[in-house]
């Protein structure tokens, strides 16, 4: 009897030991899909993936720890431009302090002309600094102008655990963000189609003033390989490791990843999406409705009104969440005429294992007059 209880003591002992090296080490496990039992491990500092449109964060490791990001800041930049620019046509000169910024470069010069389209393209396909640092000056007024405006942009999205000190994303420290940060921004860019049209792009020609054409292509390896992707950035800098930020669309579900300080940031990223494309699902939560369509109407011409909802609810599920889905109605049983249309008579609320997640109000869909005084009459001379 004792000799038993020592060996399952030993058991759980080495059992427990197992556990605390992974979990110490910070490696999470992603399986590349559900049909095999291939496995790759996560290296990244920091990860999130996200469904954009939930906002729900599906995988996460350090995600709000605050990190250097390097060229993946060059989101912000642009979504910060494209909405503070009217017309993105226009050619404007280079200045001297856009020339010769370390680092990846669009190689600009002093006195060129370019429209601020053209150096998006030139900032989001081959990360040039120097583009940046052009756009900043032109939309802002100054390099530090617009860095205020970028940092407000993050604010104004959520992203509150962010600051920047630039526009391209050189090593600063006090130029940060967190994986869920980065996640929230660029959920919010790619719902802007022109910042979704620049990072979707695979290769682009921009001309300058003078005619001189230079010749782009994205650095997004994902993006010519992988099945829906659409951008977005790719980073590096000494500080930062490497970084990328990657957008994906299947069946109507958007899907964000971002991977800070990973080594092999393409084939980790595209395990990760992977992954969420086949665990989890968008469903509209509202379709399960179950809810008699009318309620009584009170002293009115007709008997009964038209009931229902207008919104929609699309949520990122796994399957064995959905089994977990459940509805509480809370409606009037009538409502006194006159009825107008769109008037208040109860409300649903959602729960997803028993957590609420969405509750919406339910609407008369039409008008109904309150019944007058001769209407009575003629009804009661008609029953009599």
């Amino acid at each position: 009897m004792r000799k038993n209880k020592v060996t399952s003591f030993l058991c759980l002992f080495f059992v427990l030991i197992f556990l605390f090296t992974v979990f110490a080490s910070g490696v999470r496990l992603i399986a590349k899909n559900s049909t095999n039992a291939e496995f790759v491990s996560t290296s990244a500092k920091a990860m999130c993936v996200m469904e954009s449109s939930s906002k729900r964060v599906l995988y996460n490791k350090n995600e709000n720890e605050k990190l250097a990001m390097a060229s993946t800041t060059k989101i912000i930049t642009a979504i910060t431009a494209i909405e503070n620019c009217q017309d993105l046509d226009k050619k404007f000169t280079i200045s001297p302090k856009a020339v010769g910024i370390s680092g990846t470069s669009l190689y600009l010069r002093k006195g060129e002309e370019f429209t601020l389209r053209d150096l998006l393209y030139g900032l989001m396909l081959i990360s040039g600094n120097d583009a940046s640092v052009a756009i900043g000056e032109y939309v802002g007024g100054s390099t530090q102008k617009f860095v205020d405006m970028m940092n407000k942009t993050a604010q104004k999205i959520g992203a509150t655990n962010s600051h920047f000190d630039n526009t391209h994303g050189l090593d600063s420290k006090t130029h940060y963000t967190t994986a869920y940060d980065l996640a929230l921004i660029t959920s919010y860019a790619m719902q802007n189609d022109i910042f979704k049209e620049i990072v979707s792009t695979q290769s682009k020609k921009i001309t300058n003033s003078e005619g001189k054409t230079r010749y782009l292509r994205n650095k997004n390896k994902l993006l010519f390989s992988m099945e829906g992707c659409c951008g977005v950035k790719t980073g590096f800098t000494n500080d930062a490791g490497r970084c990328l930020v990657t957008s994906c669309e299947r069946d109507g579900m958007n899907v964000v990843c971002v991977v800070l300080n990973c080594g092999p940031m393409f084939e980790e990223s595209n395990a990760l999406v992977e992954k969420a494309f086949d665990e989890f699902h968008l469903i509209d939560l509202t379709s399960g409705y179950s809810f008699k369509d009318e309620i009584e109407v009170k002293e009115g011409r007709d008997e009964k009104v038209k009931i229902g909802t207008y919104g929609k609810y699309l949520y990122p599920l796994k399957n064995d969440e959905i089994k977990k889905v459940s509805y509480v109605y809370d409606i009037q049983d009538q409502i006194e005429a006159p009825v107008d249309k769109g008037a208040e008579v109860g409300e649903i609320k959602i729960f997803i294992d028993n957590d609420l997640h969405f509750s919406e109000k339910i609407y008369t869909m039409e008008s109904v007059r309150r019944i007058s005084i001769f209407d009575k009459i003629k009804d009661l001379i008609k029953n009599w």
